[in-house]
């Protein structure tokens, strides 16, 4: 069953078209990986589908239901979370208070502090550094904050923007692993990453962009293999 579905969906900077026309569909469960170059349109199909951007035309299907028009704090307790490109997290606040800020749409005392433990145990990093504050972690620290933020909101579909950008070769690796485990518990992935060579790695299907067009699509692992991507996208 899709979570996510797609549909003809254009977007527009003024005059400027970055998205035309693309569809797609998200199986629950699944990790789907996004892959272009700088320009392609990736991260805007993101913040389209998270409510960060408004579609000129076109259909957001979530779960059977058009969320096109839905805000995105209204997205988020439907269930969507976001992993922005840059981390975006808030510095000068400590890394728990920052994960707090994450649950800001729930209520339930007790839910929120099991998803705590349930993020902590999943990043240990985070509750030793939890009153530390976030600006003063390192950039694979603070992409593990971005990411239990948003795992914080309890989260059916998690959109990631370039998880492993600017990060060390070691932190690239632990983030993509932490990515699958976070697959592994139930979360359906929608992952944008320059690195299309980790992406593939992890992905159950993807989809290649280009100037705001999906011009291939299929099983990741045989897009790994597809030649123009191998030339594209794979090239050391």
């Amino acid at each position: 069953m899709a979570i996510l579905e797609v549909r003809n969906l254009e977007v527009f900077y003024g005059v400027i078209q970055a998205i035309k026309g693309i569809s797609f569909d998200v199986e629950q469960g699944e990790i789907i990986a996004l892959i272009g170059a700088n320009g392609a349109g990736k991260t805007t199909t993101l913040h389209t589908i998270t409510g960060l951007i408004r579609a000129k035309s076109g259909s957001i299907f979530y779960e059977g239901k058009e969320v096109t028009r839905i805000p995105g704090d209204k997205l988020v307790q439907m269930g969507i979370a976001h992993v922005p490109e840059g981390r975006r997290i808030f510095s000068s606040m400590t890394v728990l208070q920052n994960l707090k800020m994450g649950a800001y749409t729930r209520n339930d005392k007790k839910e929120i502090a099991d998803t705590l433990e349930t993020v902590y145990q999943r990043f240990p990093r985070l509750e030793e550094r939890k009153n530390q504050v976030a600006g003063t972690l390192s950039g694979g620290e603070q992409q593990m904050l971005a990411m239990g933020r948003a795992l914080m909101s309890h989260p059916k579909l998690i959109a990631m923007d370039e998880p492993s950008m600017g990060l060390s070769p070691i932190y690239v690796n632990e983030i993509f692993d932490i990515i699958q485990k976070i697959n592994s518990d139930g979360v359906t992935v929608l992952l944008v990453e320059q690195n299309a060579k980790k992406a593939l790695s992890i992905a159950h299907r993807a989809y290649v962009l280009e100037t705001g067009k999906i011009v291939l699509s299929g099983d990741a692992g045989e897009l790994m293999n597809d030649d123009s991507v191998k030339k594209a996208y794979l090239s050391e």
